[in-house]
């Protein structure tokens, strides 16, 4: 299958072959298994306090008495603490940082899962299925002459995505920025942001011109992962490649 290369002005440069690992089977049930099989490996260990809810000096009078067997504060209060049906009292089965979240997959079954989500960009339908938004006459994954890595300026990088057509899909994450709901909002990630474009590219300025897009994430070819590829456990990422970016990814 040949794919057009862009320049930086959104013209037609050139065609070439996409290489042999975009002939790989669409495998979704691979695709997702890998996807929450990395996410549960970067889950960071959470727990109670193993203390918590039992902070008080208390005791249990006996048996005998016609009283609940639940303790009681101590200097003749009688009211009951410490068991999980009082308040302030611990709970009754806490979460524990103890728990082993991490999770195994073959390593063949992995490598499969990243080529066929590689060899789903290629797909417009399953690219538009994700959400993306491009124009309809240019060939996907997107693939754009070396000098994009270069370009050091943001405006210049949308530029670019405008001239060829795919500037729409980060208008798309821009407005679609959301308040996230519960508690995570207090915690450091108020906002949920869609993702858009995934710019593949060798080390250059674009790392660093293109990384404030909305919902852009910037990899070099080597640290391609099913997270990039597939967000959510769903493959079909719009992606903007470079050349040798290309060139890389097919072993050559």
């Amino acid at each position: 299958m040949k794919v057009n290369v862009y320049d930086l002005e959104g013209n037609v440069k050139a065609q070439i072959d996409l290489p042999e690992i975009f002939n790989t089977p669409y495998r979704p049930d691979i695709i997702k298994k890998a996807f929450w099989v990395a996410m549960s490996n970067r889950r960071q260990p959470y727990g109670a306090d193993p203390l918590a809810g039992k902070r008080h000096a208390c005791r249990w009078p006996g048996k005998g008495r016609g009283m609940a067997r639940i303790p009681r504060l101590n200097g003749g209060t009688g009211r009951a603490v410490q068991a999980p049906n009082t308040v302030g009292g611990r709970r009754a089965h806490p979460p524990k940082a103890e728990k082993i979240w991490e999770e195994k997959i073959n390593k063949k079954e992995k490598k499969l899962a990243i080529l066929s989500s590689i060899a789903s960009t290629k797909d417009a339908d399953k690219v538009r299925a994700r959400g993306h938004r491009f124009r309809d006459d240019i060939t996907l994954p997107v693939v754009v002459e070396d000098k994009f890595k270069d370009l050091s300026k943001t405006k210049d990088v949308m530029k670019v995505l405008e001239k060829i057509g795919v500037i729409e899909d980060i208008e798309r994450a821009k407005n679609g920025k959301k308040i996230r709901a519960g508690r995570g909002k207090r915690r450091g990630r108020k906002y949920k942001v869609p993702k858009s474009i995934l710019i593949v590219s060798n080390e250059g300025n674009i790392f660093k011109s293109a990384r404030n897009l909305p919902g852009v994430d910037i990899v070099e070819p080597s640290q391609l992962n099913i997270i990039h590829l597939a967000p959510g456990g769903g493959a079909g990422r719009l992606m903007v490649i470079t050349e040798e970016a290309l060139k890389q990814l097919g072993g050559s």
